[in-house]
């Protein structure tokens, strides 16, 4: 059998472990044949391809990034775009297709899959953001790297009597803000699923600074929504109105209003560092690595019992597999129940 794999969207810790648990399990149990599709789905419109074995993948578990390169490409939105991937598949002889991406990637393989191809996926996304599963991987990677982050701006806002606010990423759901602020001893965490009023921001500050203490750490994912007032549902803040392919804006900037409202409203000197691609580039953690390893050999797992269509997840400390549609049937986003752990801790 030949197998296909690709990987689609932002790249993320974990990729590379991925490919290189597929390529070593599909080898070595099943003596399957292993292509690496270039660029994501680009690289099945347009033919570009890899051949992948065990010399290939050594060495690869610890670098971050994808080997076989991604792209945002949304077939959906070319014309004919699904049927020419199809027929581009069965030039190639490509038997199978592991998608190793997140809703908009498993989006496209949900549709091939109603087409009739052969196609499992394994979820990606530092978001978290996933339904079905309980980690992604990349996820634990992006936490310690914002954990870390907010570890060393604490020492910058203690000497110099500031507020920090540290913009980290999270464009529906706010797993990274809230991890890696607990972790991390944020005074104020904030996340897309509460749209928060300034003024309560602004006054968690000063009453905190009122007994005594005077800096602050506040987190902030860029998909939060800002309420200038109480009464208002929020807006997202966007870097620019252009969509992608899968029809996203860019956030981002949400730090930035938000540093310079709370110094204008308060008048403690405010500070912002936004973390953006940092977090997900360079090696992944133990955690990551494990997961992808874990994900890897499931999806080939899957191939081998020909049950397609679906997705590996993580469930407690099981691998197990879920359909592609129940993935994606809503976006998994942080209990308020959760949330409310946190707030024991602000100001």
């Amino acid at each position: 059998m030949r197998i296909g794999i690709l990987t689609g969207g932002g790249d993320c810790p974990g990729l590379n472990a991925v490919i290189r648990a597929i390529v070593r399990r599909a080898k070595k149990s099943y003596n399957y044949e292993i292509i690496g599709i270039l660029e994501g789905w680009l690289g099945l419109l347009n033919e570009k391809y890899v051949k992948l074995d065990r010399e290939k993948v050594a060495g690869i578990v610890y670098r971050g990034g994808t080997v076989i390169k991604t792209s945002r490409t949304n077939p959906l939105n070319i014309d004919g775009g699904l049927e020419k991937i199809i027929n581009n598949m069965d030039s190639a002889g490509i038997n199978a297709l592991i998608a190793v991406g997140g809703e908009d990637t498993l989006g496209v393989a949900k549709e091939l899959h109603a087409k009739g191809v052969k196609v499992v996926g394994v979820p990606k996304t530092i978001d978290n953001d996933i339904y079905g599963t309980d980690y992604t991987f990349g996820f634990d990677t992006a936490v310690n790297i914002a954990m870390e982050a907010i570890d060393r701006v604490h020492t910058t806002a203690e000497s110099h009597n500031r507020v920090m606010v540290v913009e980290v990423m999270g464009r529906h759901s706010g797993w990274i803000a809230i991890e890696s602020g607990l972790a991390g001893g944020a005074d104020v965490i904030l996340i897309p699923e509460k749209p928060f009023d300034v003024n309560s921001v602004c006054e968690i500050i000063k009453k905190r600074h009122g007994e005594g203490k005077d800096f602050s750490i506040v987190v902030v994912a860029e998909g939060a929504k800002f309420k200038v007032k109480a009464d208002e549902d929020g807006t997202f803040i966007l870097q620019d109105t252009k969509k992608d392919a899968f029809g996203h804006v860019r956030l981002g900037g949400i730090g930035n209003v938000l540093a310079k409202e709370i110094e204008k409203r308060t008048g403690f000197e405010s500070r912002v560092v936004i973390l953006g691609y940092i977090q997900r580039g360079g090696s992944p953690t133990a955690f990551d690595r494990v997961l992808s390893t874990r994900f890897g050999v499931g999806a080939v797992e899957l191939i081998e019992k020909g049950d397609f269509g679906k997705m590996v997840a993580l469930k407690g400390n099981n691998i197990i597999s879920i359909p592609l549609e129940e993935a994606l049937s809503k976006i998994k986003t942080v209990p308020e129940k959760f949330y409310k752990v946190a707030e024991v801790f602000f100001g």
